[in-house]
Formats: structure tokens, C-alpha cells, sequence
């Protein structure tokens, strides 16, 4: 789904349109966990390492230290694969939502903002916070929006101006992809296989699942409060 303009807390951009740059021709990147809105870690880019973001998925920045280009996770495997990513009110930060392939920090932990000595297993998401789902009412907002003003060059205007079936294609074929991870990482589990990136590619799969389902809706005039409504009476029942 790369290119989909999902939602953050101030506004998604699909290019560099927006951004203020720094005197280095920098912009520090804020990036966070989709799943639950954990902060990983902080770096820079430039316009060509988010021109490269936007063409492969993966999140690339500028080493300032090293003066050059890099795509997190080149030696490691832990790419950060793009969610989405948001210019704030200033335009001078950018928020990059990802679905990561493993621990963000280089000392292996999860975050580098974790203490030291923290494995990534050892850090889970904190359980206090729930999963989060209080977040899909942003994406849901915004599916909204696109819905109303039909913006060009949004992945969502042009779902929705194919029909019902432009939507319901993609829902069939994002359920076909969950599957497949599914069954990939039912396997990994089975041989005793790192199941890093067999689990990040299930997370991401089922959520274009879940994008392109809100789309659906979105697109039949139905607000998914309904279906929590229908959810709801089953349980109840």
C-alpha cells in the first residue's frame, strides 16, 4: 500500500511539498510505531532520502555523521516499512509512521529512547495503553475527508471514484494477502524460525485489510460506528 496518505496528527504529505528545511537541507524525522503509537527513534532526511521513502516504502534517511545516504535496516533487516508521514504545523519536523521489521535501535531494543540494557523482548508495548484502536477514528477521519473533498493525488480519491468495486477489489485482494502471511508465519513458528519479518509482514498486510475495508464503507455511506453497534449486540447476545 505504499503511497496511501494516511492519517497523523497534523497533515500527510506524499512528497516534499510543505516541508521547511533546515540550513543543512535537513528535516528531522520523528518515527513511530503504527501499531501503537510507540516513538522509535529520531533521525534526518533530506529531499532525496524522502524522495527514496516515498519510491521504495522503506524509510530512508541522511547520517549526518557519516555524510551520506541510508535506509534503515541496510545492514540489520530492520527496515521501517511507511505507513504514512506528516508535516507538523511549522512544517519544520516530519512524522513517519511505520510498521517496523524488528528493534528500531541499533543496541537491539525496540526504541532508542528505552533504557539501556532493554532488549526488544524484553520492552513490549506497555498493556496499560490497550491496542490502541482509539487511533482509527483518525484514520477514519480522514477516510471521511477524502470521501468530501475527493483531493487529487490521493490514493483514496481514487479508490473511491472506481465505485464500490474499486474499494471491494483491493478488500478481496488484501484478504487473500493476510492469508498467505498468516500461513507464512504459522510455518516459521512450526520450523522454529525468526519470526521477525513473517510477523511484520502479517501486521502490515492486515492493516491494508483494515484501510481498504474503512474505504469500503466509506465509499457505501456507512459509518463504521454501525458495525461497532453490530459487534456490540453480538457480544451482548
Amino acid at each position: 500500500m505504499s503511497g496511501v496518505d494516511l492519517p497523523s496528527p497534523a497533515g500527510p504529505i506524499t512528497d516534499g511539498r510543505g516541508v521547511r528545511w533546515g540550513p543543512d537541507n535537513l528535516v528531522p524525522v520523528v518515527v513511530q510505531d503504527a501499531a501503537d503509537g510507540r516513538v522509535l527513534m529520531l533521525a534526518h532526511a533530506n529531499a532525496e532520502a524522502l524522495a527514496l521513502t516515498f519510491a521504495t516504502g522503506e524509510v530512508h534517511f541522511f547520517s549526518r555523521s557519516r555524510g551520506r545516504l541510508w535506509r534503515k535496516g541496510e545492514t540489520s533487516g530492520n527496515v521501517l516499512r511507511l505507513r504514512g508521514l506528516a508535516v507538523d504545523c511549522d512544517g519544520d519536523a516530519l512524522l513517519a509512521t511505520v510498521l517496523p521489521a524488528g528493534p528500531a535501535c541499533h543496541r537491539g531494543s525496540r526504541s532508542c529512547f528505552d533504557p539501556d540494557g532493554v532488549s526488544a523482548d524484553e520492552a513490549p508495548p506497555p498493556t496499560d495503553a490497550g491496542q490502541g484502536f482509539e487511533w482509527l477514528e483518525t484514520l477514519w477521519s480522514t477516510i471521511a475527508d477524502r470521501a468530501r473533498t475527493r483531493p487529487a493525488g490521493s490514493y483514496t480519491t481514487r479508490l473511491l471514484s472506481a465505485g464500490v468495486d474499486g474499494p471491494a477489489r483491493k478488500v478481496t485482494e488484501e484478504a487473500t494477502e493476510v492469508l498467505m502471511a498468516a500461513k507464512d508465519d504459522s510455518v516459521a513458528e512450526a520450523t522454529g524460525a525468526d519470526r521477525t519479518a513473517s510477523r511484520a509482514a502479517l501486521a502490515g498486510e492486515a492493516a491494508d485489510l483494515l484501510y481498504h475495508a474503512l474505504v469500503l464503507l466509506a465509499e457505501r455511506g456507512l459509518p463504521p460506528s454501525t458495525v461497532i453497534e453490530t459487534l456490540r449486540a453480538r457480544h451482548a447476545g
